[in-house]
């Protein structure tokens, strides 16, 4: 019932994680909706043993060399699928006997070794039995009687050290067992700890669920703002983006048309110019004329003086007389024709304002958005009535969902299950001190064997006297071999005990180890549990059949616990859309289309907008056939590329002053001088001016020349574009509005599109996260089970174990010691010629009795 109510919680934690068709990606880039509200889980689910570690990899390493092969997957397959003792025969079929040599092959280590371990519990009691009666009948050692040797020091040395060494080792062994058991204790005790921590998660778990589904839920109103803020701003989107199409076309006709305007006026001003110049230039050139007609007449005046006639001026005079004749106007601007006609007709052009007409075809066209928005209206508010349903319906199914009826149901059992836990905790706790207690006796009487050899070491080592005869040696060194040989008879009564402890936890946690923590460690266990018809032999996937109770869904232990583990969404985990298909919270697919529906239906007309009307293309038209290509540019060229006068004023009346200096000082220097001043003056005031109504003329002339060059076409071409692009904005406007009404519809859907796999991508990874659920798998099987109880076992049959063994030579050394050490009751005596021949005692001595100590106890 848990198990349901658990699935029917996290079954509402998802959406359907289905094949999808690819979403358009909208250009003005992802939403932000922000985080799914998280909580940290507190349980690390990882046991660091401490420096008691080292133990635990040391068994681990003997464990290897018992059992060095892998994990039996098929084997284990094999036997859990194969049916033993239903029938008789069962056992002698071929295959189970292959079956089951197959697993003593793979248990032969553990075998063997508990083969060892019950020789060793049915041999050590009878040889001690038999020790025993031996020594009873004096023999084995029992006889108080002890044949002296000449090595028999030595002998003694080395027995000692033995026992020590075995005693040292043996020792070990025991505080690797009790360490191993206080281990255990202290990890138990510190285990409510790590419970509570668990539980502590669930609730997280559970509590935290619904807060982000409602999150998720939520975060609809980020996409529905945002489509609804599209839409209000219709104008500047759909209408903006239609424009900008159609202003391909349209701008460069409005711009060629506005440029056209602009020329008229430039011709107009150049005609006026070319007019004003040449009337200028004509008055000009006739009072320059005169001018230097005067200043001719008035050289030729000066240098028909009698004192030109003079040898020294004569020559000079001469030269000045034949440069008379540069003295006259090159350009004749009288015979240019004029342009009155044409600026009469550009006059009659401007009349109209072309300019003004262009701008209203701009502002008619930069009305686009605002015609977009009034042809709209209606088909909006539809929109975000769909838009606001979507989110009521969204929200009423939620509500709908019976999320807390379950989370009730779910927190009712989690607390149950945690009390039950908290009661029956002490009682785990009382348990595991009779454990505690159980194995510290077993430890206490290696101690006590062990503190029997270490004393009657210590007692016979300090009292032994090695000038003292056998029979009569010292107290110390007797109660030192008495001490030995209680270790050793204690050892055979508690041995074999030991050893059947040893026996069985070491087959138990041995194999526990091998076939559960390792294959658990590398989820080999998990592909095995994973194994089609293996639980259930009606069952493909023994998971999906329990919880959805349809084997055929591919839904696998090790997937679960691995997604999981990863922290991933629990509907995602188990495939939980399987049980329960919470699409219809998430496919809004139907709202989507009914919003593209809408939005494909909007239909915007543009004819309303005039880029340029009759009056202004007759205009254009009137100003082509102004006549202004008819104007003789040729002539005015010829002239204005001329100069003013045939020589530069300037340049002659400094030559005229240098010849006036070369002449005697008199009148006729100075007469020169002055015409040479007077002819400056009519440079700078009438030349210049012309030279500068010229300029004017030149460049007003080359424009017209400019704008005359293929007017007609340029107009026709202008009036063409122009009519192109209207035709466009009327006729062909409707193919771009689609266009670009599908990529604003795609932007709007694109949204939606968005909040689906966002929280498809949060149920996947956000949502439920199951990390609590890998969790207590790692409690209860790597900490608890490995961890916590597998490895202090081990390490205590271990230490324990090893202990045992070595009980064996401590006995035998112990035995041999002891003889060294008690008191005889008889000794050899030599006689006086074999002591001094040979320097020892002969084997042939008799015994004598000793009177000092005869008692019947020391017989043992």
């Amino acid at each position: 019932m848990a198990v349901e109510l658990c699935l029917l919680l996290l079954l509402f934690c998802g959406s359907t994680i289905s094949e999808v068709q690819p979403i358009y990606k909208p250009p003005p880039g992802t939403l932000d909706f922000g985080f799914v509200p998280a909580k940290t889980y507190d349980t690390g689910a990882y046991h660091e043993p401490g420096p008691i570690g080292i133990l635990f990899k040391v068994v681990h390493a003997f464990l290897y060399l018992v059992q060095p092969n892998s994990f039996p997957q098929d084997l284990i397959r094999k036997l859990a699928q194969q049916k033993f003792g239903n029938t008789q025969g069962d056992y002698q079929k071929p295959e189970n006997v292959v079956l089951t040599l197959q697993a003593i092959y793979y248990e032969i280590g553990f075998i063997v070794s508990a083969a060892l371990g019950l020789l060793f519990i049915l041999l050590l009691p009878l040889v001690g039995l038999c020790f025993c009666m031996c020594r009873c009948c004096d023999n084995c050692g029992g006889e108080m009687h002890q044949r002296q040797k000449k090595n028999a020091d030595c002998q003694r040395s080395c027995f000692a050290t033995f026992l020590f060494v075995a005693s040292l080792i043996i020792s070990v062994g025991v505080l690797c067992a009790y360490a191993a058991n206080q281990h255990l204790t202290n990890q138990v005790r510190g285990a409510k700890k790590l419970v509570n921590s668990n539980f502590k998660d669930l609730k997280i778990f559970l509590n935290d669920t619904p807060a982000q589904i409602d999150y998720l839920v939520s975060q609809y109103n980020t996409t529905k703002d945002k489509a609804l803020s599209d839409l209000n701003n219709v104008g500047p989107l759909l209408g903006s983006r239609v424009q900008e199409q159609l202003g391909k076309e349209v701008r460069p006709a409005l711009d060629a048309a506005l440029t056209m305007a602009g020329a008229i006026r430039e011709t107009k001003e150049a005609l006026e110019n070319v007019s004003v110049s040449v009337e200028v230039l004509q008055e000009g050139t006739e009072r320059l004329h005169a001018n230097l007609t005067d200043v001719k007449m008035h050289l030729s005046n000066t240098l028909n003086d009698s004192a030109c006639s003079a040898t020294q001026a004569a020559s000079t005079c001469n030269i000045i007389r034949n440069s008379l004749n540069q003295l006259n106007i090159n350009a004749n601007f009288s015979g240019l024709p004029g342009v009155s006609s044409q600026l009469a007709k550009v006059n009659d052009v401007l009349k109209i304002d072309l300019s003004s007409l262009v701008q209203k075809g701009y502002a008619a066209f930069n009305d686009t958005p605002d015609l977009v928005v009034n042809q709209t209206r209606n088909i909006l508010s539809d929109i975000k009535n769909v838009l606001e349903s979507i989110g009521s319906n969204i929200t009423a199914f939620t509500k709908a969902l019976p999320v807390q009826k379950i989370l009730a149901d779910l927190t009712i059992y989690l607390t149950q299950s945690e009390a039950y836990v908290q009661d029956y905790f002490p009682v785990v706790e009382q348990y595991d001190f009779y454990r505690w207690l159980g194995c510290l006796i077993l430890c206490c009487v290696l101690v006590l064997i062990l503190v029997f050899f270490y004393l009657g070491l210590l007692c016979g080592t300090c009292g032994y006297d090695k000038h003292a005869s056998p029979t009569t040696r010292g107290c110390i060194s007797n109660t030192g071999g008495n001490f030995l040989m209680a270790g050793v008879g204690f050892s055979f009564l508690f041995s074999w005990v030991l050893m059947i402890v040893v026996v069985l936890t070491f087959v138990t946690g041995g194999n526990v180890e091998k076939l559960v923590c390792e294959p658990f460690e590398d989820r080999t266990l998990f592909k095995v549990l994973d194994t089609p018809y293996l639980l259930n032999q009606h069952w493909r996937n023994y998971l999906s059949g329990l919880l959805f109770k349809n084997p055929s869904i591919n839904l696998t232990f090790e997937k679960v616990y691995s997604d999981c583990k990863e922290n991933k969404g629990i509907y995602t985990s188990l495939h939980l859309e399987h049980l329960f298909n919470i699409n219809e919270f998430l496919n809004i697919s139907m709202y989507t289309e009914d919003v593209a529906l809408k939005i494909e239906h909007i239909e915007i007309n543009l004819s309303k907008i005039i880029l340029l009307d009759e009056i202004g293309k007759e205009n254009l038209l009137n100003f082509s056939s102004s006549g202004i290509e008819g104007i003789n540019f040729a002539a005015y060229l010829t002239e204005i590329n001329k100069s003013v006068t045939k020589v530069d004023l300037l340049s002659f009346a400094n030559d005229l002053e240098a010849r006036a200096d070369q002449l005697p000082k008199g009148a006729l220097e100075n007469a020169l001088k002055g015409h040479a001043n007077n002819i400056r003056m009519i440079h700078n005031q009438q030349v210049v001016p012309l030279e500068q109504a010229m300029s004017t003329l030149n460049q007003s002339i080359r424009l017209l020349k400019r704008t005359s060059s293929e007017l007609m076409v340029k107009v026709k071409n202008v009036i063409s574009s122009v009519n192109a692009a209207q035709l466009l904005i009327n006729n062909n406007a409707s193919l771009v509005i689609v266009q670009e009404t599908k990529k604003y519809m795609d932007t709007i859907v694109g949204y939606f599109e968005q909040y689906i796999e966002w929280v498809k991508e949060s149920i996947a990874m956000e949502v439920a996260a199951c990390k609590p659920i890998a969790n207590v798998i790692d409690t209860a099987v790597d900490i608890f089970l490995c961890s916590y109880i597998t490895d202090s076992v081990n390490a205590f049959w271990f230490g324990l174990g090893g202990s045992s063994i070595f009980l064996i030579p401590a006995i035998i050394f112990a035995v041999k010691l002891s003889k060294y050490y008690r008191r005889m009751d008889t000794e050899d005596v030599y006689d006086d010629t074999e002591n001094g021949n040979n320097g020892y005692h002969k084997e042939h001595l008799y015994g004598i009795h000793n009177p000092v100590f005869t008692s019947s106890v020391e017989q043992w």
